[in-house]
């Protein structure tokens, strides 16, 4: 095992404990005799990842003079934070802002817990509505390359948006593949074979 994953394994079992006496101590003092299991290590430090997180975007909010509330909760083996604001600036033109955003969030909690974070951020329900519209368009596809029996390229997408339409053509019974370079890489919808 090498020193860093040691490292990470320590602050794993640190914060474990931490949170379970925390849990122990409230349970205690509300004078619950029935105090709720441990929750598991990696629920801890997720729920840690979106605290480090929310913490530094409270503070970035307060920098800019910006009003908005923060949102933390893990789902899918990731810590998820979300601004509910109606600040647009916050987000930008195609979701560049928030890109920056969740990069600058995920390395304030890289640089308190040692270890890379998977952190999803999402501001205003911008996440939400571009899901919507990227399984639309998936959907879409999907319905060319059945009537046509040819490839569909799309736009170039971020890594995110490529992951909805690759589980949306998967979802429909098709295979999608990625081409191309970052910051151009696109989903290609194929025929079945």
């Amino acid at each position: 095992m090498s020193e860093d994953q040691n490292e990470v394994d320590v602050v794993v079992e640190d914060l474990t404990e931490v949170a379970t006496d925390e849990a122990t101590d409230e349970a205690t003092d509300a004078g619950d005799e029935t105090a709720e299991a441990p929750r598991s290590r990696k629920e801890s430090a997720l729920e840690n990842e979106g605290e480090i997180a929310a913490d530094y975007l409270e503070e970035l909010l307060d920098i800019a003079d910006l009003d908005g509330d923060i949102d933390t909760y893990a789902e899918g083996g990731r810590a998820h934070v979300s601004i509910i604001t109606e600040a647009d600036a916050l987000v930008g033109k195609d979701g560049e802002v928030l890109e920056a955003l969740q990069e600058l969030a995920r390395l304030a909690v890289m640089t308190e817990t040692g270890h890379r974070s998977r952190l999803m951020l999402d501001i205003g329900g911008h996440r939400d509505k571009r899901r919507k519209v990227l399984q639309d368009l998936a959907r879409d596809a999907v319905t060319e390359v059945n009537e046509s029996g040819e490839a569909v390229r799309l736009a170039p997408m971020n890594p995110f948006e490529r992951k909805i339409v690759h589980d949306s053509v998967a979802a429909a019974g098709l295979v999608s593949e990625s081409e191309g370079e970052e910051p151009h890489r696109r989903v290609v919808v194929l025929p079945k074979s």
